[in-house]
């Protein structure tokens, strides 16, 4: 297993880009650290941008994401 699946899990896929960078700002802001894979397609920009949290802060991230859709 590469280094990557090991160390960070997926919490959700979003199919707008800004939504998922506006999520993960939104984790940042809370000291969680998360990082966004875009694998939409470049030419027809369809497809998912993954965010991924550190495997310990899997439970709290969805905390706050939860919180933040309720808010």
């Amino acid at each position: 297993m590469r280094t990557m699946e090991k160390d960070w899990a997926l919490i959700a896929s979003y199919g707008l880009a800004a939504i998922a960078e506006l999520k993960k700002a939104v984790l940042g802001a809370s000291g969680i650290q998360a990082i966004t894979i875009n694998k939409s397609d470049s030419s027809y920009h369809f497809g998912e941008v993954e965010l991924y949290v550190k495997r310990d802060d899997v439970i709290r991230a969805k905390k706050i994401l939860d919180d933040q859709e309720t808010a």
